[in-house]
């Protein structure tokens, strides 16, 4: 069965066509052909949107860069994840919309979307050719959504100027700038605090729900949701004024880009000087309720690594010492994956009974996402780079990926991406614990069959393309490389990426011998060489120039 299964698909492929892109150097469809066979033919298809099983290879070679890598680790999980991403493609009458869950979930909002992976869907989906999905996926959180844009955490402004810088369409900005304004003042309206600087947010309106940052806060009593004055919520607002600032000043509006630049400035400093954790070295957890004399509370979570993710600390070892810990075994690593609470703390629990869904220990996709991305800013944009490497980077990414895995009881395994993952077995904890639910079977008020399969709550493409292979996206006119991959590597290849109306390839090859197209770090233009380098390092190209 399985075999004749292989053998539909591979017909299904051949009439779909595997050809080599006309605008592609050197790779072409195929290559990642049989990765859309294996994905497909494993797969038991529960819920369909827009784009089938029987149409992903077609999608995909249309739509998304290909990468060729030594590490087929890597390599595999890339293509799954947009396999994967494109089954969350939903079309409504108000456009196309991201999905979180595949199934109907009860807490969701129009259409099945949730705001809180938003952002990481945005990030993601920046890198398909066809624009037309985020741009209207923005626009539905923008003007279509009402209040689903604050049901949770959602940087939009920051993951706005991510997409614009792909995609930029200055007519569009102009015309959502005043949205993305708006959105921000109601923040501040519902979420500010009493010194009119720093915002509270509830764990559980991050996605966070029984933090263990919360249980300290309720005098050790664990708790589904918490307020308090968190690094991630006040990193997500200072990086949405910064967005907002630059976004301002590229569509002309020097008065709006100052008075959100101004923000940020305020934002940055109080973070620094009021959640900023002297005693752990650590930006940690404020109570809501905070005085001049309080401190932030003694404990490390994943969250203190999110300011990184906007380049919100100031360039001091002070700030950068805390990345000893995301290494360390005693802070947040573990065999299968980062923790969401530093391990040496009497809270930190990998917990089967009580919500499905805790964020006192396991590893969780959506912090691991925040958190690489932030330690990338670290060893792009500081000096301090608090004794990480691109090594650490490459071996925390490398798990990630294999952590894309799920083993059954018959010892088979498959590519998976679903919830919390135990980080010291690989077991999808929800998964587990859902499976059996209601009387021994899955429960509709949590979702119903599957619900975590599939899931689309974090990113990893974005991370490989933009942080790995070191493609920075921008507003102006330079492309900026500066990969992240490890020395030992002798080649890599990025091909197909559709760049602010440019063809952009990318080639490693240290030898020239593996492409044939020459030596060293290559970027080529609508395929031709533009510049070039002799080492893996920092190259900065003018378009203008041309």
């Amino acid at each position: 069965m399985q075999i004749e299964k292989l053998a539909i698909i591979g017909f299904l492929l051949i009439l779909v066509g595997c050809t080599k892109n006309k605008e592609a150097l050197n790779l072409d469809s195929c290559h990642f052909q049989t990765y859309i066979e294996r994905f497909n033919q494993l797969d038991n298809e529960l819920y369909t949107q827009n784009i089938p099983n029987d149409s992903a290879f077609a999608f995909l070679s249309k739509n998304i860069p290909l990468i060729e890598f030594p590490d087929k680790d890597i390599e595999e999980t890339y293509y799954f994840r947009w396999w994967t991403y494109r089954k969350h493609i939903k079309h409504t009458p108000d456009g196309f919309v991201i999905t979180e869950f595949l199934p109907k979930v009860p807490w969701s909002g129009k259409y099945n979307t949730i705001n809180c992976p938003a952002a990481h869907h945005i990030y993601e989906g920046r890198w398909l050719r066809d624009s037309k999905f985020i741009s209207n996926y923005v626009d539905f959180w923008l003007t279509k959504s009402g209040n689903g844009i604050r049901q949770y955490s959602f940087w939009i402004a920051d993951a706005v100027l991510a997409f614009h810088s792909v995609h930029k369409n200055d007519a569009i900005l102009e015309q959502q700038l005043p949205s993305l304004v708006k959105n921000y003042e109601a923040w501040e309206k519902i979420r500010r605090d009493s010194t009119n600087v720093l915002f509270w947010q509830d764990d559980a309106k991050e996605g966070m729900e029984v933090s263990a940052s919360g249980r300290l806060l309720n005098e050790g009593i664990s708790i589904g949701s918490m307020s308090s004055i968190r690094p991630s919520m006040n990193s997500y607002m200072f990086g949405d004024a910064m967005a907002i600032s630059m976004l301002a000043e590229s569509t002309g509006n020097p008065s709006i880009s100052s008075d959100y630049s101004a923000k940020a400035s305020m934002i940055k400093q109080a973070v620094q000087k009021r959640l900023w954790n002297s005693k752990l070295g650590f930006f940690t957890v404020l109570p809501r309720d905070y005085t001049a004399t309080s401190q932030p509370i003694d404990i490390r979570e994943a969250i203190g690594y999110v300011p990184w993710y906007f380049n919100l600390p100031d360039d001091k070892s002070t700030y950068s010492n805390a990345w000893k810990k995301v290494m360390d075994t005693t802070g947040f690593y573990a065999p299968y994956g980062l923790t969401v609470c530093e391990r040496s703390h009497p809270f930190f629990a990998i917990d089967y009974t009580g919500h499905e869904c805790q964020w006192n220990g396991p590893s969780w996709p959506f912090a691991t996402t925040q958190t690489l991305k932030g330690l990338a800013n670290l060893l792009n944009n500081y000096t301090n780079k608090g004794g990480v490497s691109k090594e650490d980077y490459y071996t925390l990414l490398l798990q990630y990926a294999r952590s894309h895995s799920i083993t059954y009881e018959n010892g088979e395994q498959q590519k998976w991406i679903d919830e919390n993952l135990n980080p010291f077995t690989g077991d999808w904890i929800s998964r587990t614990r859902l499976k059996t639910w209601d009387n021994g079977t899955w429960s509709n008020e949590k979702g119903g069959v599957e619900r975590g399969k599939d899931y689309n709550h974090s990113g990893f493409c974005d991370l490989v393309i933009s942080d790995l292979i070191g493609l920075k996206p921008r507003l102006d006119h330079l492309i900026e490389l500066n990969p992240l991959v490890p020395d030992t590597w002798d080649w890599f290849y990025l091909d197909n990426v559709f760049y602010q109306g440019k063809e952009v390839t990318v080639v490693w090859d240290r030898t020239g011998s593996k492409y044939n197209l020459g030596k060293g770090l290559l970027l080529f233009i609508d395929g031709q060489l533009k510049s070039r380098t002799a080492k893996l390092e920092k190259l900065v190209y003018n378009t203008d120039a041309e």
